[in-house]
């Protein structure tokens, strides 16, 4: 009888694992047939556009464009990637940037890029998929009515980093592209970015020793896009030894680096909804930064206290 017992208890305790190990495969198959989502974002009046496909996920970029605005045109245009630490965030940041821009006869782009929390991805892919966006906006300015000599990049924190790395890093490109279209910008604006991703800088623990083929410091060379940076000298995350370490990089090189930095302000401050004050600021002068460039015409449509 406890022979019985025990063969029964045994026979039971394989039925049991044999039902968890069936539970745990189906859960297994289940996971692998979903696909990675995209970013949950629409904008009122935009124009959405597929630009790639990667990871499971069709990647979209939205096109807000001037008033009047025909095919048969060649405007300047600049896309904007979202800042989140190359793990999340949404198109959304920059679209009163977006907005704006097209206010003032731009053709303006915030885009989506795959990230940790959606995708599972590094922040080499973020890269890549900057360099995509741009590449496919160049690749269909004539569609779009753009001029693709007239492109600009630029975005917020790790969004920063990627229209930097945009700029000035030569590789990381997706190898099924057309490598005879550049997916090199003509202008960054660059809100809080992130520069540095060596050892003393941000992001190294995430891309460790191949760092010298992501960062934008470590990339600088003759032909580098004029630039615009934006920074608060309270921003723990990016000091202000490192923009005008930056700054100094880019003189050295041959080219132009606007660097603006805001007393008491910390990481994200030029951001709308958190302050309206400092968004505007940041916007006129990057208006006048364009402006500068001949991408802009008249005085900036954004006002801001003559007393700030």
């Amino acid at each position: 009888m406890r022979c019985f017992r025990i063969a029964a208890l045994a026979v039971v305790g394989f039925m049991m694992l044999w039902l968890i190990s069936q539970s745990v495969s189906a859960q297994t198959k289940e996971k692998a047939k979903r696909k990675p989502a995209g970013v949950s974002y629409s904008a009122k009046g935009a124009r959405e556009e597929v630009y790639k496909t990667a990871s499971g996920t069709q990647l979209k970029l939205w096109i807000f464009s001037p008033r009047g605005h025909k095919p048969s045109d060649s405007r300047p245009a600049a896309v904007f990637f979202f800042g989140g630490g190359w793990n999340g965030g949404t198109p959304a940041q920059f679209e009163p940037h977006a907005r704006y821009l097209a206010s003032r006869g731009m053709v303006a782009v915030v885009a989506d890029y795959r990230v940790k929390s959606r995708q599972g991805t590094t922040p080499f892919e973020c890269v890549a998929d900057g360099k995509s966006a741009v590449r496919w906006l160049r690749s269909n300015a004539k569609r779009l009515g753009i001029d693709p000599q007239r492109l600009a990049a630029g975005g917020g924190s790790a969004g920063g980093h990627v229209a930097a790395a945009t700029g000035n890093v030569p590789g990381l490109d997706e190898k099924s592209e057309d490598a005879s279209i550049s997916s090199k910008p003509d202008a960054l604006l660059l809100f809080n970015p992130v520069f540095d991703n060596g050892p003393k800088g941000f992001g190294y623990r995430r891309v460790g020793e191949r760092f010298k083929e992501i960062s934008p410091m470590h990339n600088i060379r003759q032909g580098a896009p004029p630039t615009i940076v934006f920074l608060g000298d309270r921003d723990s995350l990016i000091p202000v030894e490192s923009a005008e370490a930056y700054k100094a990089k880019m003189q050295a090189a041959g080219a132009r680096c606007d660097l603006h930095v805001y007393a008491g302000q910390k990481h994200g401050f030029f951001n709308k909804s958190r302050s309206p004050k400092h968004y505007a600021k940041t916007v006129f002068a990057m208006d006048k930064f364009l402006a500068s460039l001949g991408w802009l015409k008249g005085e900036p449509t954004i006002t801001i206290s003559k007393n700030e």
